[in-house]
């Protein structure tokens, strides 16, 4: 009679998106779950906190979701926080230009052919047909292709579409971006129509969304969760991982444990050599702005896409405005007092509101945002499976085929999620 097999604990390494994605859909599927993260708290780069400054909780930086961020979307229903995303009904995104004040919302078609694009009125202002079409070319890109090889930077559409676009997707220039990687988020999202692509951002802040509720989830079902663990080494035998060292006594694995490394590639790189990982990132800057008296924007479009200006996005919570630059490496540069000064300048003009007297402020600098999604980076991105079998990788930068972003660190721990459980027992 052929020996039964054991059911044997998951260790999830990193509490990041990713980390808890896997552990969440573990757990609910009755198995036994660790769950270890070197900060005191988790959510990686997805995370909130009481600024003293501001005096307002606030997020490390700014995340916007699509509706078409399926696997991001059905976390959050996992986790019990469906409801603390908002959005318009229809897809909308207002823009403001800084340079010349003109402002416009691009509201996309229903259907997957956009023949809205057709009517002058709906268009980008100062865009033609012929700017869209010519986004065609993206599909056609090859494996280094950037999306400045494949569209014109001169088209009046670059300034106000694309290159926004690739900038907030992909947190890389467009001169260097994967055009690759940036035509699979327009086939997902715009191509699809605007049921695909209406705008979603966390009501009450990233921790209330992706994070606390996780976290919730995982202690009623049981699972074990340690803050300040920080993972030192991995003890393999073979083609088997035997224990986690965390600087104290090893946690041994036993015959039928797993392990899931849910890292930055950084850190997974010390920790496994020989591993191909991207090993160039992209920092993102972001301020928070606590107003006295609150702008007026629309409850269901509580943000705005700026250009012309230093700022990406703006996004409004309560009394506190926030503003994005992505790729910003040269930002991240600059004294955190000059930054807020040139934000400040973007913010007051976007919002019509009086430059002095400057309101309190606080700059974020996150310098390893997300790996560089360019060409080269793209081909070192490596798959969930290990040579040990049984360790697995998640994280935005593993091959999961989408941009670095909560949607990709979601569909990384499911699918080593996934993985287990076709190696498990029935």
């Amino acid at each position: 009679m052929a020996e039964a097999r054991t059911v044997g604990t998951v260790h999830v390494v990193g509490a990041g998106i990713a980390g808890l994605a896997c552990a969440v859909r573990l757990a609910r599927q009755g198995r036994s779950v660790r769950l270890y993260e070197a900060a005191g708290q988790a959510g990686g780069r997805c995370r909130s906190y009481d600024d003293s400054r501001l005096e307002r909780r606030i997020d490390n930086g700014n995340h916007l979701l699509l509706s078409a961020n399926t696997e991001a979307l059905s976390y959050v229903e996992e986790i019990g926080a469906g409801r603390s995303l908002i959005g318009p009904p229809r897809a909308a995104f207002p823009f403001v230009d800084l340079k010349s004040g003109e402002r416009w919302t691009l509201r996309p078609g229903r259907g997957a052919v956009p023949w809205w694009l057709l009517n002058p009125a709906r268009r980008v202002p100062g865009t033609g047909l012929g700017s869209y079409i010519a986004g065609l070319r993206l599909a056609r890109a090859g494996p280094t292709d950037t999306v400045a090889d494949c569209l014109d930077c001169h088209d009046p559409l670059w300034s106000r579409f694309w290159e926004p676009l690739t900038v907030a997707a992909l947190n890389t220039a467009p001169e260097e971006a994967s055009a690759r990687l940036l035509w699979l988020v327009v086939r997902e999202s715009f191509l699809r129509g605007e049921a695909a692509c209406r705008p979603l951002i966390a009501r009450d802040g990233l921790a209330a969304s992706f994070v606390d509720p996780a976290c919730a989830a995982l202690r009623r079902a049981g699972a074990e969760i340690s803050f300040n663990a920080r993972l030192r080494a991995l003890h393999t035998d073979g083609d088997r991982v035997q224990a986690l060292d965390f600087g104290a006594a090893p946690v041994a694995l036993g015959p039928a444990d797993w392990s899931v490394l849910a890292l930055p590639p950084t850190v997974a790189a010390e920790l496994l050599p020989e591993l191909p990982v991207p090993d160039e990132s992209r920092p993102i800057v972001n301020v928070h702005i606590r107003l006295d008296t609150p702008p007026r924007l629309p409850p269901d479009l509580p943000f705005l896409g700026l250009v012309g200006g230093l700022a990406d996005w703006l996004f409004l919570r309560g009394d506190v405005v926030s503003l994005t630059v992505s790729a910003a490496a040269a930002l991240a540069e600059e004294r955190s007092e000059a930054i807020a000064e040139r934000l400040w300048r973007d913010t007051a003009q976007a919002l019509a509101l009086p430059s002095e007297p400057a309101p309190l402020m606080r700059v974020i600098k996150e310098r390893r945002a997300t790996f560089a999604q360019t060409p080269t980076s793209l081909s070192r991105r490596p798959p969930a499976t290990t040579r040990w079998r049984n360790l697995l990788l998640a994280g935005d930068w593993t091959d999961t085929g989408y941009p670095a972003t909560i949607e990709s660190a979601v569909r990384s721990g499911r699918a080593a999620a996934r993985r287990i459980a076709m190696d498990s027992p029935k």
